[in-house]
């Protein structure tokens, strides 16, 4: 759709806005998330790296894999983690280069590959845990009241399962 010169661009926006949530529903909300989301990743990214040298997402491939017992196919752990399947790839690279995880081969043909947490790994990953969960605490928990809280929790649970393609 190409924006007319002649029309105010945020009028334009403001218009198709109306037309496609009539009751201007959620718009508000949306934004809110949005901000929220970016804001609470870029402050708790940098924290967590500038404490330990890994990043959110380094701390979330760990975890991830220690929630799974230690080890999952490359496949599984990309859905899982915040990254997607070419970043995870260079992640993976990257921790197993620092020690932290290895590959192997898996599943009955052999051609899957599973990432499993060193001995290492699981060292670093109790060590920087305490950093990521003091951060939650003081950029999220304690911004929002126990009822808050369980709405949230309870509205991203129900988009999250709304909103399953797979």
């Amino acid at each position: 759709m190409q924006i007319s010169s002649k029309k105010d661009p945020a009028q334009l926006l403001n218009g198709l806005i109306a037309r496609e949530l009539p009751d201007g529903g959620g718009v508000e909300a949306w934004s809110a998330l949005l901000r929220a989301h970016a804001s609470l990743l870029r402050q708790m990214d940098g924290h967590l790296y500038a404490e330990t040298g890994l990043g959110l997402g380094d701390f979330d491939v760990l975890a991830q894999l220690a929630l799974a017992h230690g080890e999952m196919r490359m496949s599984e752990l990309a859905e899982k983690a915040l990254s997607s399947r070419s970043g995870m790839t260079r992640r993976i690279a990257r921790l197993v280069d620092d020690g932290l995880v290895r590959r192997k081969k898996g599943g009955d043909d052999g051609r899957a590959v599973v990432v499993a947490l060193t001995a290492k790994g699981v060292s670093r990953l109790t060590a920087i845990a305490p950093i990521h969960f003091r951060d939650i605490q003081a950029l999220f928990v304690s911004q929002l009241d126990a009822d808050e809280l369980t709405v949230v929790e309870r509205a991203m649970k129900k988009v999250e399962l709304d909103c399953d393609f797979g």
